[in-house]
């Protein structure tokens, strides 16, 4: 940490910009040296800081001294810190092209805070017309797949046509969105649901987006509203918004109150286990069958299905209703 800060005050200090990229177990960045990185914040530092084997459930065997489920939540403290937990190589690119511009090309007093997971999946060719997205925090990666009502019956229920599948919205992050992908399939094969799916590597930045509208338009009363960005891709239409990611539910409720009330957000609170990324995930409740649920309960709550359809579908996917909670101890 002590050559990250050097490092990355060598601009100011010795007229030598230098581009440093510190990596570490992300367990042991912010909570056990957060007081070193405000220091290198409040010096105006620049520099990557990597935080790998990151999140509650990449990491399977290590338990609780090396899960990490709450940096994101420090990080988000630190006034100048851009802090990202990307899913897909692409995602990563853009971040740190963009680090490299806005510290070294415009000279930005910023750092970036990057979580990287101990996990092997296909890294998909990059969308076009993304990166903008990925920089301000969210951007929709899949459509939703098109049904019809009554899991492809095809039919409403007096025979006029087709009827609208029930809609949803996953939001996801890091490795977790490869989870928050099979629930689409799942809830769209099993359950008939058509749920759109999107990349969302940084809940710190929309909330700051979403502060800063808030004062702009607090500051003009007379002037058209502004809309934060979470809020025009998140908008009021389209379904309940179910997030999941692999860290505590603070996280993805950092920007909850720009969204519709029919938010949800599914996190890893509570205490690290040694077990595999399966059983912890279900534990954790964030597997697919857990996002499916979740998405399924919200949607009857709103009125788009029937209770007793949800319920039942709970316990098709196999979910104990009464199972302890993550938090127990």
């Amino acid at each position: 940490m002590a050559s990250l800060q050097a490092a990355g005050t060598s601009y100011a200090s010795h007229d030598l910009a230098m581009i440093p990229f510190y990596i570490f177990y992300s367990m042991f960045g912010f909570q056990r040296t957060g007081d070193q990185v405000w220091a290198f914040g409040d010096a105006r530092g620049r520099g990557f800081l990597m935080g790998a084997t990151a999140g509650r459930t990449t990491l399977h065997g290590e338990g609780l001294q090396h899960d990490d489920g709450h940096s994101h939540i420090l990080a988000s403290n630190i006034p100048n810190v851009r802090a990202y937990d990307p899913a897909f190589a692409y995602e990563l690119a853009a971040i740190v092209r963009d680090g490299i511009d806005r510290m070294y090309g415009q000279g930005e007093d910023v750092f970036y805070y990057v979580t990287l997971h101990n996990e092997n999946y296909a890294m998909p060719a990059r969308p076009d017309g993304v990166d903008d997205g990925i920089i301000r925090g969210i951007y929709r990666l899949r459509e939703a797949p098109a049904l019809d009502a009554g899991n492809g019956t095809g039919r409403n229920g007096n025979g006029r046509g087709r009827a609208r599948a029930p809609r949803a919205r996953l939001v996801g992050s890091g490795s977790i969105l490869q989870q928050v992908l099979a629930a689409q399939s799942l809830l769209a094969e099993r359950f008939g649901v058509a749920a759109e799916v999107y990349s969302a590597p940084s809940f710190q930045l929309l909330r700051r987006d979403a502060l800063e509208v808030d004062r702009w338009n607090r500051l003009h009363p007379t002037e058209e509203p502004r809309v934060p960005y979470v809020s025009q891709v998140l908008g009021p239409d389209g379904g309940p918004v179910v997030a999941a990611t692999d860290w505590v539910k603070a996280l993805p409720d950092l920007v909850a109150r720009w969204l519709p009330d029919s938010y949800v957000s599914l996190g890893t609170d509570g205490f690290g286990r040694s077990d595999t990324r399966e059983a912890l995930r279900s534990f954790f409740e964030v597997d697919p069958p857990q996002i499916a649920a979740a998405t399924l309960a919200e949607l009857s709550r709103c009125g788009g299905l029937p209770a007793k359809r949800a319920a039942a579908a709970i316990k098709e996917l196999g979910i104990d209703p009464d199972r302890m909670d993550p938090l127990s101890v």
